[in-house]
């Protein structure tokens, strides 16, 4: 129990959370990976850099447009749900109230207790009520899609410049290393956080994403060079 009778919950942070973490994840992962697959076919630092950027731009509008259209979808299947409850409500109140009783007899009232609660709660909030306790629908938890969008394509943008950022200070011949080094120490940082605001143990959110991003680079590096040698 914190101050003033309110605890702390990270359940109330999944959306934009998974908008966030997602974003900059991806960020660094895609915009890394291109990079350093242009910089193994032996390109340009400007040749690089343009396809960092490319990188950056095109995967936060791709990013953005992504999680709207997706969280969109389920904001709908939301929606829908709460206007088959009002419709169930208005024909068959009295079966709403008995099913709305029964979840609290499988939660341990007993029968006398749960149809006091069901109609103290109904005569409080009636639609409420059962979007909470039968479908598990919140004014907290309803999903957002513009929300979703900005920042999914806010933190990829921001975030891609980290790669890009390692090819600027690296010299010439540690390019490829410069980039891999930024970023994947950006990505255990993230990582922590992440797992940090979830409630998740640290090092194990922080080598979760530390894997999949060695991964990535290593194949696209490979895919770099093999074009590159081959097409030299």
């Amino acid at each position: 129990m914190k101050a003033g009778g309110a605890e702390r919950h990270r359940s109330g942070r999944a959306g934009w959370l998974r908008a966030a973490v997602l974003g900059s994840d991806d960020a660094i992962v895609s915009t890394a990976s291109l990079m350093i697959g242009v910089a193994a076919a032996s390109a340009s630092k400007k040749g690089i850099l343009v396809a960092g950027v490319a990188g950056l731009v095109a995967g936060a509008m791709s990013m953005a447009a992504g999680e709207f259209v997706s969280v969109s979808s389920q904001r709908d299947a939301e929606q829908a749900d709460v206007e088959l409850e009002k419709s169930e409500l208005e024909k068959q109140p009295e079966a709403e109230m008995q099913e709305l009783a029964l979840i609290y007899v499988k939660r341990g009232l007993t029968e006398d207790l749960a149809s006091k609660v069901a109609l103290q709660l109904s005569t409080h909030d009636r639609l409420g009520a059962h979007l909470q306790d039968e479908l598990g629908i919140t004014a907290a938890s309803l999903a957002r899609p513009m929300q979703a969008a900005w920042i999914s394509a806010a933190s990829f943008g921001f975030f891609a410049t980290v790669p890009i950022l390692g090819l600027l200070v690296a010299p010439p011949a540690w390019r490829i290393v410069g980039i891999a080094t930024f970023s994947l120490s950006s990505l255990a940082a993230l990582g922590a956080f992440g797992g940090y605001l979830g409630g998740a143990p640290v090092y194990r959110a922080s080598l979760r994403v530390i894997f999949g991003g060695v991964l990535a680079m290593a194949v696209t590096a490979g895919i770099g060079r093999l074009l590159g040698a081959s097409m030299g």
